[in-house]
């Protein structure tokens, strides 16, 4: 059985995002020791809040974090997909871990639209070829809270979803890394799905 670590850095659904990788076939274990992630055989950055508080709070972890990118595969999820871009917007100009190019920036005021876009909303559009959406397509729905988004080039937008704007719901990068803006483990079946191409991948 291959070792699936959740970094815990004090923000995140931890207990869900395990329950959720349990249900997809998972062994995960919660830890915030660097040693343990180091050898891991992949990673989960999960997250809720604010990315400053996101960053801060991961402190060491994060040269951890970008050192495992580069051999095993790593996910993010919610803010930690969010930290896995290059800068923030939220309450100042912040550095995320630059694993993945772009910004992060807040949706624009929109009559009729309620920020934080909160709640279930579809996949507009999916790069089929990517191993972590195996059997999740355009037109699935997915769960979703945030009040930030993912601003990335086309080549590193795997999903895109609408809402006030087009936005990208999951990044990657060839080198391992993963990203989701919803939450799999609160999206059905589908995202069970996705939790188990993620762990297929290592």
């Amino acid at each position: 059985m291959k070792r699936i670590v959740i970094a815990d850095y004090g923000l995140g659904n931890l207990r869900s995002v395990s329950r959720g990788l349990e249900k997809a076939g998972g062994r995960p274990v919660v830890t915030a020791d660097p040693g343990e992630l180091a050898s891991a055989d992949g990673v989960v950055l999960p997250g809720v809040g604010a990315f400053r508080d996101g960053m801060e709070q991961l402190g060491d972890l994060r040269e951890v974090i970008v050192e495992a990118s580069a051999s095993v595969p790593v996910l993010g999820i919610c803010l930690g997909m969010q930290m896995m871009l290059e800068w923030s917007e939220e309450q100042g100009l912040h550095r995320g871990l630059s694993l993945v190019p772009g910004t992060v920036r807040r949706f624009p005021k929109s009559p009729g639209h309620k920020v934080p876009h909160m709640g279930w909303n579809s996949l507009s559009c999916v790069r089929p070829d990517n191993p972590l959406f195996q059997g999740v397509q355009a037109g699935d729905y997915m769960y979703f809270v945030h009040s930030y988004y993912a601003d990335t080039d086309e080549r590193h937008t795997v999903a895109q979803t609408e809402y006030i704007i087009p936005f990208a719901s999951s990044i990657w990068d060839e080198r391992n890394v993963f990203g989701v803006q919803f939450h799999p483990e609160k999206s059905g079946a589908r995202g069970l799905r996705l939790l188990k191409n993620f762990l297929d991948l290592l």
